[in-house]
């Protein structure tokens, strides 16, 4: 899929808006996030110009996730950060903003102010969790 000319990331790609490049080769781009949830906030953007995760070419995404603990660790070692996230926002519920895929590497530290986390839901019963593997798992393995 060509690059869009409206896309911010695919403008990015084509050098028509600066980054701060921290990886780049033939099939990906990672650069710092300009609205970072902490230093090092890192994204890694296919060089193919696709929405989703879901429609990806399986060569971008195995590049991307790759490459992801590799800036992970890096960040840790330059910030001196503890930890980090790796994590995909696909669609408006899951919070994409950017219809570019893309993936967020984002350092972490002790004592820093960002909250990931949800209230966790219990399955009614057993039943329901294997009802649902089951289901998943037939669709999976066909």
């Amino acid at each position: 899929m060509p690059l869009i000319n409206d896309c911010v990331f695919c403008k990015i790609i084509k050098g028509e808006i600066p980054s701060s490049k921290v990886y780049e080769d033939d099939l990906v781009l990672a650069f710092l996030d300009i609205a970072p949830f902490n230093y090092g906030h890192t994204l890694i953007i296919p060089k193919d110009h696709q929405t989703s995760i879901t429609t990806l070419d399986e060569i971008y995404a195995n590049r991307m996730i790759a490459i992801a603990p590799k800036i992970g660790t890096t960040m840790m070692r330059v910030l001196g950060a503890e930890g980090f996230n790796l994590f995909l926002n696909n669609g408006t519920v899951a919070g994409q903003t950017v219809w570019h895929c893309h993936m967020h590497v984002l350092p972490r530290f002790t004592e820093d102010k960002v909250i990931i986390s949800s209230e966790p839901l219990k399955y009614e019963s057993k039943d329901q969790m294997a009802e649902i593997a089951q289901k998943a798992f037939d669709k999976l393995n066909k």
